[in-house]
């Protein structure tokens, strides 16, 4: 990997590492007897994996949760701390860098013409994410931290999930914006060899 490369990919994920940072800063609704904030949070940890792809999408929201618990007020309301992370909304921050990995992995799965034209499934690949990852690590702090029974804290997650789907879709069309306009952000997909043909060296 070039110097260049590096270099760019270092400015991208600490780019997106602020912008996690912004849209938490930004004002929350409290939500179930004020436990767990709304916030556009998501949206920008969706967006960080659908742009960037899995890694770099992965590492940009894994350097803000790191940035939050070493003491940087950029979660929600301006906490920070290890004690966020262990206290009963620890879940959903440590779901962030999971759900960004995987929805990259998935963006970086669709054929690339698909990627800057077809909003539903970006739109898919963020839900799936965000579901896999922040709703069921979410509710797991919650359970824990919180002497909260699933069946509780299913209630309080259940309240997310319209505005997790409208970040969602305003995040599938950035994303798709952003592919239009920059079609080599994505990073390049391993071609396998065919048969009796060498392997790259």
């Amino acid at each position: 990997m070039s110097a260049r490369r590096t270099s760019t990919d270092l400015a991208l994920i600490a780019g997106f590492a602020a912008l996690v940072a912004a849209c938490a800063l930004l004002p929350a609704i409290q939500v179930g007897a004020g436990l767990v904030p709304i916030t556009l949070q998501t949206f920008a940890v969706l967006l960080a994996g659908a742009v960037l792809g899995a890694r770099r999408g992965f590492f940009a929201v894994l350097l803000y949760v790191a940035a939050g618990a070493a003491g940087l007020p950029v979660f929600s309301g301006g906490a920070a701390g290890l004690a966020v992370l262990a206290g009963p909304t620890g879940g959903y921050l440590l779901g962030f860098p999971l759900a960004a990995g995987f929805c990259g992995f998935l963006v970086e799965r669709l054929p690339r013409d698909k990627v800057a034209t077809s909003v539903p499934l970006i739109f898919l690949a963020g839900l799936v994410s965000s579901a896999l990852f922040i709703h069921t690590l979410g509710m797991a702090g919650l359970v824990l931290r919180a002497d909260l029974t699933w069946g509780e804290a299913f209630d309080i997650d259940k309240v997310f999930w319209i505005g997790d789907a409208l970040k969602n879709l305003a995040m599938a069309v950035v994303a798709t914006a952003v592919h239009r306009a920059f079609p080599d952000l994505l990073p390049p997909r391993s071609r396998s060899p065919r048969q009796g043909e060498p392997a790259p060296a």
